[in-house]
């Protein structure tokens, strides 16, 4: 089975920053690492990889530096890195990277399966797998959280939904986003290290692609920001400290007289 997982390159969660004029994350200067929710993603991959053989390609949109989260997922096993990278793809939107991100598909061609995870932390939105796949015109699996059965023409998942699960059948090619319960992802190796390290990443630009510009980046994104700000406390609050059992009485005393005047106190109390 040739299985493609896409993968992203995402700011630590604590070191987001926007830019107020263009609505869009500011990546330079930045750490970064793998999108958490991916490794699930490339977890599952070696998992069918071990069971039916084949190959795991590894696909991110990005700057270079993206090159990292390709290596890192090769590190853990994995086979060959593609990255899609160009000035033409920055400020993509969803619509627009599922795009970019189709076009190396068809480039690459000859895969069974598309993995990815569930969403990435910095856009939060879950919408490029599904943008993929309709771009692919395949099917598509969201919050799959096992793969029951896989075959030469056709998996069955387990969907997470919100009355329990949902099992489908899926004909191959499809794609299929997954959540936490597919498994555990393995931690790289040394022999995966020295692999990733000597492994040569495959780049395409906009050129290789033939991709149209209009479709592309910041202009060719449908969604924009028109606003960014940061939300304030309107309410003014007491910050009540006990360092003692004298402080904490009159903490007590301070919150229960502060729900009294809100009338919150049940009667008896």
């Amino acid at each position: 089975m040739n299985i493609l997982a896409a993968i992203k390159q995402v700011p630590d969660t604590d070191k987001v920053r926007m830019d107020p004029d263009s609505g869009t994350m500011i990546r330079a200067g930045v750490d970064t690492i793998v999108n958490p929710l991916d490794l699930y993603a490339l977890e599952a991959a070696l998992k069918l990889r071990e069971e039916h053989g084949g190959t795991i390609t590894v696909l991110t949109l990005g700057p270079p530096s993206a090159e990292r989260a390709l290596r890192e997922a090769l590190s853990m096993g994995c086979d060959a890195g593609v990255l899609v990278t160009d000035k033409a793809f920055a400020g993509s939107d969803t619509w627009a990277t599922s795009y970019a991100l189709s076009l190396a598909v068809k480039k690459l061609g000859g895969f069974d399966l598309i993995l990815a995870g569930e969403r990435a932390t910095d856009g939060d939105t879950g919408q490029v797998g599904p943008g993929l796949a309709a771009w692919l015109d395949v099917p598509v699996a969201t919050y799959v959280g096992s793969i029951e059965s896989s075959g030469e023409t056709e998996i069955v998942v387990r969907r997470l939904v919100e009355e329990g699960y949902q099992r489908l059948r899926l004909k191959l090619p499809c794609l299929a986003t997954v959540v936490k319960e597919i498994g555990t992802p393995r931690l790289p190796t040394l022999r995966g290290k020295k692999f990733a390290r000597s492994s040569m990443i495959r780049a395409l630009n906009a050129k290789d692609l033939d991709a149209e510009e209009g479709f592309l980046g910041l202009r060719g994104s449908p969604t924009k920001v028109s606003k960014i700000f940061y939300p304030k406390v309107a309410r003014e609050g007491v910050m009540l400290r006990a360092g003692d059992e004298a402080e904490a009485e009159k903490a007590a005393d301070g919150l229960m007289a502060f729900l009294e005047t809100r009338g919150l106190l049940a009667k008896g109390a």
